[in-house]
């Protein structure tokens, strides 16, 4: 899938929790300049499936893949899809979601934190496992669970910042999520897409240090 590679070059996803998006296709683009173009709105965002609506095959064409996270119900997934989510996330096990994610063909990652909910959300076709909150158990958490699950790809979130963000991509991670520190809902609101680009680039230039 295309907007894996995507993930798997840039080793990163940003996850946007505002209260108001003035343009998510500015916001995508303002994060796509700083190297992040893998894009996560969210449920707890109003007027979430109007944002999706409005700029997912635009942002798509500029190699931008979004999707919707704090998905909680098979309802809402079925009307992020359609809305043109190019992706689902939950914050914890959530069959019904898995199953409408499943049944399109669209990716889905699974929230889990203890090895039995990974096992979980694998045999429940999670594409990538959402280990949350990350920042409770640090870096070597994710290299214990590769010990039981050596090919089970991990996406840790919450707590990731550029002072740790390397060490959870050394410890075997897919991609880490970026959150507020990228995206901090006041900047979000007040359209200040040169501070999102900004932000997103010191994270970005921290994966590789």
């Amino acid at each position: 899938m295309s907007w894996i590679n995507v993930l798997r070059t840039d080793r990163v996803l940003s996850v946007v929790r505002a209260e108001r998006i003035p343009d998510a296709a500015d916001l995508c683009h303002a994060l796509a300049a700083g190297g992040i173009r893998t894009v996560e709105l969210t449920f707890t965002t109003p007027g979430v499936l109007d944002h999706i609506r409005s700029c997912a095959d635009a942002v798509a064409r500029a190699g931008i893949v979004l999707g919707v996270g704090t998905v909680l119900t098979a309802e809402q997934a079925a009307a992020a899809i359609d809305a043109g989510a190019r992706f689902l996330v939950t914050p914890g096990i959530r069959p019904d979601v898995a199953a409408v994610a499943v049944g399109r063909s669209v990716p889905v990652f699974l929230g889990a934190f203890t090895p039995t909910e990974v096992s979980t959300a694998v045999d429940l076709g999670s594409h990538a496992v959402k280990i949350f909150p990350a920042g409770a158990v640090g870096p070597k958490y994710l290299s214990d669970l590769h010990g039981p699950y050596p090919d089970v790809e991990l996406l840790p979130s919450g707590g990731i910042n550029p002072g740790n963000a390397r060490a959870y991509l050394d410890a075997g991670a897919l991609a880490v999520c970026a959150g507020t520190g990228v995206v901090p809902p006041d900047r979000v609101a007040a359209g200040d897409w040169t501070e999102i680009t900004t932000r997103a680039t010191a994270f970005v230039s921290a994966l590789t240090l």
